[in-house]
Parts: structure tokens; sequence; C-alpha cells
């Protein structure tokens, strides 16, 4: 498991690399996010010990049962929530992670301020943008963007880092991430989270600052336990 994992991590990093090169950006222009959901500490271990710090989690509750430790022995981990965010887990978000991706409503925004002033803690910001409005994905619509941006910042007083987005699967993903980068581009933002295994390399061509990259780092996730 360790060699396996320590392969697959650097052949992303070298992929990544060459997507840089390819689109005339700067090396290390790029953040990996390993997304580390469903797969257990046991099998994090090697991809830590292989370098990797920054780690992408779906749920609240998984990243704090297995991240406390990990922690612990391995300094310098950041962690992003890229999953869905209910706002009764506002405050163990603010504990738990570094960056959170999901911001996509007013409740989510109202709870991750009140949380924030409480705990002293500023972790840094992306709005979920659903790009293909699709009715079974979180994420703002497109057309609702702009006024959401400004209502973060001017009406909560977040700072807001920058736009993420979830292509459908069944449809070309660059024209997704172009639309993001739009979005970003007409409200000052410069950071943009899209692509994952499948497609990070389109995403690196339009400008996105970090990839969430799960499988082309641990292998196929186990669904069934």
């Amino acid at each position: 498991m360790s060699d396996a994992a320590a392969l697959r991590l650097k052949e992303v990093k070298e992929n990544i690399r060459k997507a840089e090169k390819d689109a005339e950006r700067p090396n290390g222009s790029v953040t990996l996010i390993a997304v580390s959901k469903t797969f257990e500490a046991s099998v994090i271990k090697p991809v830590l010990e292989a370098g990797q710090r920054v780690f992408g989690e779906n749920r609240v509750q998984e990243a704090m049962g297995k991240w406390p430790g990990l922690r612990e022995e391995f300094e310098g981990v950041e962690l992003h929530l890229i999953g869905p965010l209910q706002s009764n887990k506002a405050k163990e978000a603010i504990q738990t992670f570094d960056v959170i991706h999901t911001v996509d409503r007013d409740k989510i925004a109202k709870a991750l301020k009140v949380e924030m002033d409480k705990q002293g803690k500023t972790p840094k910001l992306f709005i979920q943008v659903n790009t293909g409005e699709e009715d079974q994905k979180a994420g703002i619509p497109p057309k609702e963007a702009d006024a959401f941006i400004a209502k973060c910042r001017d009406e909560y007083g977040l700072e807001i880092e920058g736009l993420m987005c979830i292509p459908p699967v069944d449809e070309a993903p660059g024209m997704h991430f172009a639309l993001l980068e739009k979005i970003a581009k007409r409200n000052g933002l410069e950071k943009l989270s899209m692509g994952m295994s499948s497609d990070y390399p389109i995403a690196v061509q339009h400008g996105a600052t970090h990839v969430r990259v799960g499988s082309a780092v641990f292998g196929a996730r186990d669904y069934s336990q």
C-alpha cells in the first residue's frame, strides 16, 4: 500500500506540473488536495509519509474521527472540507477544517460567521457554484453567484477566497471550469477549486488553483462498507 500510494501521488504531482507548464503557468501554482474521504487513517498514512500535507474530506464527523491522531503524528496538515455542510455542523467544521469549499446559502454563511467569531478562527472560505444547475447537487446557481458573493462580504463580513464547482458527470468539464473562472474574475476572486481525478489537467488549463484528487492518489473506493 505504501509504495503504491507514493507512486500514484508522485504521478499526479508530475501531471499537475506538466499541466502548469502546458498552460504557461508558474510551477507550483496549483495545490493538490488529496481527497481522503472514506479512507481510514491506515490508508492515509502512507500518503502523509510521502510528503503530502493537504487533504480533503466530505463529512465533518468522519474527519473528526480520524484526523486528530494523524495531525499529532504529522505536522503541517491542512484540512479542506469539500462536501456539503449543514448549518448545525458549523461549530465542528470551524474546529476541524482550515479551508471550507462549500459555502452555498445564507444559512451556512450566517452560521459560519457566528462560529468564527465565537472561536476566534478564520478558515479560508470558498463559495460552491452549481454550474450545471443540477437539482441533486449543492451550490449557488451561477446567475445568483454575484449577489451571494457580495452578500457574504458586505452583510456577513466574510472574506471569500474563491469559488468551487463540480461539473455534471455527463458534460464536458471545460465549459463549467470556464464559467467558474469568468464568475471569479468579475468578482475579484483569485482562487478556483475545480478538477478531480478524471479532469484535473483540464481544470489547470482553466486556471484552477486547487484540484481535488482522490482515487488517482488512493486507489478505488469501496462504497459497500
